[in-house]
């Protein structure tokens, strides 16, 4: 049974992070995954855009992939159906990421288990953004 990491391994995530790939950000801003694409930037975090239908999202350059982008990603947040999940999870193995974050109704025990078994910090049916203002910005306040 799949089991989510808890809030102290999740605060550590959210804290040490320093480059998040969002798969399926949008540049629409009625889309969750513009608006929380959009917090990760205020936040600091380099928000890197995977979406091979834009060049552009929020002026951040926009990759097709994960293999697309050059350097380390610290977190996979994915904003995609669960169905669509397992290619992601594998891509993201296969791109080193340390961490696969699938999004709040977002769920694929056989990718969350394939990517534990790879060794990612992984997330799942959590809001990234609900969850840094749960536990780094109520620190800060």
């Amino acid at each position: 049974m799949f089991n989510n990491p808890d809030d102290n391994e999740l605060k550590q995530l959210l804290k040490n992070a320093k480059r998040i790939a969002v798969i399926g950000a949008s540049p629409k801003s009625e889309r969750a995954s513009h608006g929380i694409a959009r917090y990760l930037l205020q936040q600091g975090y380099e928000m890197i855009p995977v979406n091979p239908m834009y060049d552009e999202i929020l002026g951040e350059k926009t990759y097709p992939d994960l293999k697309s982008i050059p350097g380390e990603i610290d977190i996979v947040d994915v904003f995609r159906k669960p169905e669509a999940v397992m290619p992601v999870a594998e891509e993201a193995i296969e791109a080193g990421a340390k961490a696969l974050w699938l999004q709040q109704g977002v769920i694929n025990q056989q990718a969350a288990e394939k990517a534990i078994g790879a060794g990612l910090t992984t997330v799942m049916d959590l809001c990234i953004y609900m969850e840094h203002l749960r536990l780094i910005r109520s620190e800060q306040v």
